[in-house]
């Protein structure tokens, strides 16, 4: 019995899991090469990194530069893009860059979570059709004899969208929670190359101001801290007359 067949006698809930496994599939593909990609690359992108920044941020720089078509060369870049930046800005420039960065990581995991939790009941569904398609050829005077023969065979043919329900969920699932532990190892990545880095931020504070590399300049005012904004002093009242 081949695919094709089984296919067909699983009925028609067996197409809508159809499209749930090419979906499924095309979510595993992806993810998968996107993961290979940034494991393959990221620890040598952080190490080059921190050793250039402590003895040159701008060399620091123009490395995260040019390792910004990785997730953690965006976020370590993401301080240093900034001619002049206070310590809070710093950190919030980390903090901003690594949520975006890891909502990106997170894609396609929705998709995931509705196939993991169609698939057994599109399957359930598609045997409840076959059982009831089977059972009601059925007759009481028919009971025991070789015409409810036909009725058995159909019975285990129904089981089969159920089956296919299970696997396609199954196999979901596996890829689903290997992705969610590469996101949660990444939370430890970010964390650990965010604080390396701002420790080295406070020891020797980086000053772009007045170099002429050629990493590009946003036209950025970076924001003051709540309560330290200065106004200007009232002016004082005139003397009264005496």
């Amino acid at each position: 019995m081949d695919i094709l067949d089984l296919f067909y006698k699983g009925g028609p809930a067996m197409w809508p899991l159809l499209v749930l496994s090419i979906l499924s599939l095309s979510v595993i593909f992806e993810r998968l090469w996107f993961w290979l990609r940034i494991l393959t690359q990221e620890k040598q992108i952080v190490d080059r990194i921190l050793d250039a920044a402590q003895n040159n941020w701008q060399e620091a720089a123009d490395i995260a530069k040019r390792a910004s078509h990785q997730p953690v060369g965006r976020f370590l870049y993401a301080p240093l893009r900034f001619p002049k930046t206070d310590a809070e800005t710093f950190r919030l420039a980390l903090e901003a860059t690594a949520e975006d960065e890891l909502a990106g990581m997170r894609r396609g995991e929705k998709l995931l979570e509705a196939v993991i939790a169609l698939a057994p009941l599109l399957g359930l569904l598609g045997t409840v059709l076959g059982l009831i398609q089977s059972l009601r050829s059925i007759r009481i005077g028919d009971l025991g004899t070789e015409s409810t023969a036909g009725v058995t065979t159909g019975i285990g043919e129904s089981l089969i969208s159920t089956a296919s329900g299970l696997i396609v969920a199954i196999i979901s699932l596996v890829f689903y929670r290997l992705f969610q532990s590469f996101v949660v190892n990444q939370v430890k990545v970010f964390r650990k190359a965010g604080n390396e880095m701002e420790l080295l931020y406070r020891q020797s504070p980086p000053d772009f101001s007045n170099s002429t590399s050629a990493i590009v300049r946003e036209n950025f005012t970076p924001p003051r801290k709540p309560g330290k904004t200065r106004l200007p002093e009232p002016p004082e009242p005139p003397n009264a007359p005496n």
